[in-house]
C-alpha cells in the first residue's frame, strides 16, 4: 500500500511538472492562466506585425497554439530593430492591457532584468507581412502558409474535430481501429488507384507477391474487424488516382469511416451519421458561446477566427445542420422527380443517370439530405438490395449525405452479406476471386448483416470552417501536377 501511494504521488507530480515546469508555456497558457501582474515573465513566438513611434513600439506576437496574438509594449526609444517572422523570445513585466487584450507584456530596454533575443532571423524578402493576399498565393508557399492566422485556425479546427470525434464514438461502444494503407484490392471498383512497386524493383517479382495498391478506402478491412469487435471506426488517410481538378477532391485525403454490426436498416446509418455530424457542430458551437463569443469567427473562438473566414456564412452551415427536425430523407427515385421539376426539358433526367454537383446542391438546398437507394448499376459489388428491390429498376441500399452549397459529404450502405449472392456479385464485376477470397470467407464464417459509412474529412472541416476548398483544409495537398513538397 505504501509503495502504490508513493508511486500514484510520483505521477501527480510528473504531471504538474509536464504542466507548468519543463516544457515553456505558449502563449495560449499564458493568455489562458494568466501570471500575477508585476510578474517577469518570457514569452516566445513569431512577429506577427509592428509597430513603433519615438517613444513607444508594439509588437503582436503569435506561436500558432490560439489564434490571439499577445502585445508586447516597448518602451523608450532605444527599440530593438524588429522584424514579421522573426522568432523572438522576450522577458519583460505581465501587466494588465490597456487596450481589447486584457493582458500584454511590457519591455523596458533600461530594466537589466528585462530582454529581447531573436531565435531565427528571416531574409528582407519574408513573404508573409502584414498585408492583404490571396489564398492562391498562399498556396505557392507550403512551408509558410501555416503561419497565417486562417490556415492555422484551420489546423486547430482540425484537431478540435478529431477529439469531439474519438469522444462521439467511444460514447457509443466502438473500437477505433488502424487499417492498412497498402492493400490488393480496389474496393470500389473503379481503378482509380496507386500502384505501389519499389523504386528499383523487378516488375517480374512483385514486392508483396502480388500487385499492391494505396487504399481506396479501408471498408472491405474495416469490416472484418467491425465482425469481431461489433462497431468499429477509423480516421485514416485514402489516395485515388483521379484527375479531378476541382476545389472537393484531394489525391491524398482522409476518410472517417465506420461499420455498424447487426442493422438492418440503412436508416440505422443515416441517424448514426447525422447524430455525428450534429455531436461536433454543436460541440463547435458551443465551445465558441463558451469562449464568450457571439461572432463565429471572432476571437472567443479559437477554431475558427481568420482574415478569410466570413462568420454570417459559418453561422449559416451550422444552423443548417443544427435544424431541430430530422434532415430530409429521399430515395433516388423522388430525387429524380425532384430535380427534373426544376429542369428545363432539354436537360432533365432519367432513370439511371447520376446525380451531377448542379443536381445535389438543387436537393440539399434547405438543409442537408440523405438521398438513398441508387441504381444498383451506379454502385459497388458489396451494398445489399433495397428492402423493396424491383428487378425492373434494381436499387441498392445505400445513401450519399448531402450539404447545401457543397454536395456529397458522406456515403454508405448496408453490406452484402450472403455469400452466395456476393459471389455472383463479384463474377458480375470480373472481380479476382482469388484476391478477394479472404473477404468472401467473411460471410462463411458466422456472417451477420452490417452496414457503414465515409466520411470526407477534409469535406467536414471545409463546410464547418465556411470555406470551398479542401486544398487549404489539407496541410499538403496532393492533387494530380501538386504535390510541391
Amino acid at each position: 500500500m505504501l509503495l502504490r501511494n508513493k508511486l500514484t504521488h510520483t505521477r501527480v507530480g510528473q504531471f504538474k511538472r509536464f504542466k507548468s515546469g519543463y516544457l515553456n508555456a505558449t502563449i495560449k497558457e499564458q493568455l489562458s492562466n494568466p501570471a500575477e501582474i508585476g510578474s517577469i515573465l518570457e514569452t516566445r513566438g513569431f512577429v506577427k506585425s509592428v509597430r513603433s513611434s519615438k517613444k513607444i513600439g508594439f509588437v503582436d506576437l503569435t506561436d500558432g497554439s490560439i489564434s490571439k496574438s499577445l502585445n508586447v509594449v516597448i518602451q523608450g526609444s532605444n527599440q530593438p530593430k524588429l522584424k514579421v517572422g522573426q522568432s523572438i523570445l522576450v522577458k519583460g513585466e505581465w501587466c494588465e492591457g490597456k487596450g481589447k487584450q486584457p493582458y500584454e507584456l511590457k519591455y523596458d530596454p533600461n530594466n537589466p532584468t528585462h530582454s529581447v533575443s531573436i531565435i531565427g532571423d528571416v531574409t528582407e524578402d519574408y513573404p508573409l507581412q502584414k498585408k492583404e493576399t490571396s489564398m492562391s498565393f498562399l498556396r505557392t508557399l507550403p512551408e509558410l502558409k501555416h503561419r497565417t492566422s486562417t490556415l492555422a485556425s484551420f489546423l486547430r479546427l482540425r484537431s478540435f474535430l478529431e477529439f469531439q470525434l474519438l469522444s462521439f464514438f467511444q460514447q457509443r461502444d466502438f473500437i477505433k481501429v488502424t487499417t492498412p494503407l497498402i492493400t490488393s484490392s480496389d474496393c470500389e471498383g473503379a481503378g482509380e488507384v496507386f500502384q505501389i512497386e519499389p523504386f528499383n524493383g523487378n516488375p517480374k517479382e512483385p514486392f508483396f507477391g502480388k500487385n499492391a495498391y494505396l487504399t481506396v478506402s479501408t471498408q472491405l478491412h474495416l469490416e472484418c474487424l467491425s465482425l469481431a469487435l461489433n462497431r468499429a471506426w477509423t480516421l485514416t488517410p485514402c489516395f485515388r488516382a483521379e484527375k479531378s481538378n476541382t476545389t472537393r477532391h484531394l489525391s491524398e485525403f482522409w476518410m472517417l469511416e465506420a461499420e455498424i454490426s447487426y442493422v438492418d436498416s440503412v436508416y440505422q446509418v443515416t441517424n448514426f451519421i447525422e447524430d455525428m455530424v450534429r455531436h461536433v457542430t454543436k460541440s463547435l458551437q458551443d465551445t465558441n458561446i463558451e469562449n464568450g463569443s457571439q461572432s463565429v469567427g471572432g476571437d472567443g473562438n479559437d477554431y475558427l477566427s481568420g482574415s478569410y473566414i466570413e462568420d454570417e456564412l459559418v453561422k449559416s452551415r451550422w444552423d443548417q445542420i443544427l435544424t431541430k427536425e430530422r434532415w430530409p430523407r429521399m430515395t433516388y427515385d423522388e430525387a429524380i422527380e425532384h430535380v427534373n421539376k426544376n429542369l428545363p426539358e432539354s436537360e432533365q433526367l432519367t432513370w439511371g443517370d447520376s446525380l451531377q454537383l448542379k443536381h445535389e446542391r438543387m436537393l440539399a438546398e434547405k438543409s442537408p439530405i440523405f438521398i438513398t437507394d441508387y441504381p444498383e448499376i451506379q454502385k459497388p459489388f458489396y451494398m445489399l438490395k433495397s428492402s423493396n428491390y424491383n428487378p425492373e429498376k434494381p436499387t441498392v441500399a445505400c445513401f450519399d449525405l448531402l450539404v447545401p452549397e457543397f454536395g456529397e459529404l458522406a456515403g454508405g450502405s448496408l453490406r452484402e452479406h450472403d455469400f452466395d449472392v456476393l459471389l455472383n456479385n463479384m463474377k458480375h464485376h470480373q472481380m479476382n476471386l482469388e484476391d478477394m477470397e479472404w473477404y468472401l470467407n467473411l460471410r462463411r464464417q458466422g456472417t451477420i448483416p452490417h452496414g457503414g459509412f465515409g466520411l470526407g474529412f477534409e469535406r467536414l472541416i471545409t463546410y464547418l470552417a465556411g470555406h470551398d476548398n479542401v486544398r487549404d483544409i489539407a496541410a499538403f495537398p496532393r492533387a494530380s501536377d501538386l504535390c510541391n513538397c
